[in-house]
């Protein structure tokens, strides 16, 4: 008890306070950030975790009960679910268990015993197990701005009242609101890694603001320090400092990288730190090209959007280990251009996935799969319908989730770590209900995942091993507290712009 007070003191005195007051006092990040690892298991009951029926025949405990087991466990067991590892030597199995050791997938076959001793058992039977989703372009201190703009358009709209009006008001507290915010709702609809372009580095207060929000969200992350505004900015040279004060293991859930322009300058910084470049890249074939002509491109650089790029510069994407980060659906919706899925395809570069940002769309990996499926089978229609000879194939539920996961992961540089159900990796590990009447009987596992899903099934989510979401709802956050954290965030940042919404129009 001694320890674990101890621990308590240092976890307040590390809690900044937010700074703002309501009759409940400061909300503080300790107030409504109830921490997992602060739970102590009990004492050694039933270890089964039932899944769907079977919980009422055994009489399972509360799921508090549940889960103070399951977080007190070092070896976890998901037994008897559809698994889709998306790993070709490992397989795909109709029925099998998945076991977590000390945060890492230790095996994936049927039929894995474990003792009640040795291993809290979860029942997965009518449950799919996928890989966590990985969403490689994230603008995620806009978390307090979401839906403000569902019907708006890049230019003017998005840049002018986003970029130029609300960002700069954005104080460090807000942008802790909005990544959070941003964060734990990836959490919530199964996405359990991201790359995070916040363009709000105002100062290193504000660069801070946005790793410490990640860090108590309990997500993966890829940090792209990216630009600020104004005159007190340090981009790019605080990553430096950046580097030194938060990624010094690489055995953490965060890890850095720079986001750039089609600049030199700040491609050579990211070459010095030794870290990845990632760039929006739209219309400027040329801009890239050059960047290449100089050899500042490297392998593991990411590249947004590639709208309207050339042969030359998708050949220079490929041939430099590049890869990319697609959004057709803000694409599409915000006039970014024509969604470069195909092209991809056509010259030999699998694309990962993105949500962009919540202003307009929600993070939602479902939507963002079917709309990259639809819009490519669409494409090749309309090819045949023309006469075309020659059609690229038709994409498939599996390579779809395949984008959302594996790409995203290599697109992450963190393919060696998380992406498929591989024995050795981090247990990055969704489960999703498969037994609701909108979805039985079960036909086709990955056709079902991609097309028939949405984010109510998700019923768990681990990273690393440790559980976010369980039953249905996130593990740790007081969601009254965030909430009302989140709002007073908005609340502040459009007092002081001046900036009004149409809430009903």
């Amino acid at each position: 008890m001694h320890d674990q007070r101890n621990a308590v003191a240092t976890i307040c005195r590390r809690a900044d306070v937010i700074g703002r007051h309501d009759d409940a006092g400061p909300v503080s990040r300790r107030d409504f950030l109830r921490l997992g690892a602060g739970v102590v298991a009990g004492e050694a009951t039933a270890q089964v975790l039932p899944g769907s029926a079977a919980a009422q025949a055994i009489g399972a405990a509360s799921p508090d009960a549940e889960l103070t087991r399951l977080q007190g466990q070092r070896r976890i067991l998901l037994k008897g679910g559809v698994v889709l590892t998306l790993d070709p030597g490992v397989g795909h199995f109709a029925q099998a268990d998945v076991l977590i050791e000390d945060g890492k997938i230790s095996a994936v076959r049927p039929n894995i015993e474990a003792s009640a001793d040795t291993a809290a058992v979860i029942d997965a039977a009518n449950r799919i197990l996928i890989p966590g989703f990985v969403d490689t372009h994230s603008h995620s201190y806009q978390g307090i701005l979401r839906g403000i703009m569902t019907n708006g358009v890049l230019d003017p709209d998005y840049n002018r009242d986003i970029q130029a009006k609300l960002t700069p008001a954005f104080q460090p507290d807000d942008v802790y609101a909005g990544v959070l915010m941003t964060a734990l709702g990836l959490i919530e609809m199964g996405t359990t890694t991201i790359i995070d372009l916040s363009q709000i580095s105002h100062t290193p207060e504000h660069s801070d603001a946005c790793l410490r929000a990640l860090q108590d969200s309990g997500i993966r992350a890829v940090y792209a320090y990216s630009r600020g505004l104004g005159a007190t900015s340090q981009y790019p040279q605080d990553i430096l400092r950046l580097q030194r004060s938060y990624f010094a293991t690489k055995e953490q859930l965060l890890t850095l990288a720079l986001g750039v322009a089609l600049d030199a300058s700040a491609f050579a910084l990211a070459r010095d730190a030794g870290v990845a470049a990632v760039l929006h890249l739209r219309n400027n074939s040329e801009g890239l090209l050059a960047l290449g002509r100089a050899g500042l491109l490297r392998p593991g650089d990411a590249y947004i959007h590639c709208t309207n790029l050339n042969h030359e510069a998708w050949q220079l994407i490929r041939d430099t280990g590049g890869s990319v980060s697609l959004c057709p659906q803000i694409e599409m919706s915000m006039g970014h251009g024509m969604p470069a899925v195909q092209d991809a395809l056509d010259h030999g570069v699998r694309p990962s996935l993105s949500s962009d940002h919540s202003v307009t769309i929600a993070p939602d990996f479902f939507t963002v799969m079917r709309t990259v499926f639809t819009f490519q089978r669409m494409q090749v229609f309309a090819r045949a319908r023309s006469g075309a000879q020659n059609l690229p194939p038709l994409l498939t539920c599996r390579e779809v989730l395949e984008f959302a996961t594996i790409e995203g992961a290599r697109c992450a540089g963190l393919d060696g770590k998380i992406g498929t159900l591989t024995p050795g990796k981090d247990a990055d590990i969704v489960m999703l209900r498969a037994d609701g009447l909108s979805l039985w009987p079960l036909n086709n596992a990955p056709g079902a995942v991609v097309n028939l899903m949405n984010p109510g099934n998700v019923e768990a989510v681990f990273i690393a091993g440790q559980v976010k979401k369980w039953r249905g709802k996130l593990v740790g956050p007081d969601a009254a507290r965030l909430m009302r954290m989140a709002t007073e965030a908005r609340d502040a940042v459009m007092r002081r712009t001046g900036f009004s919404v149409n809430f009903l129009g």
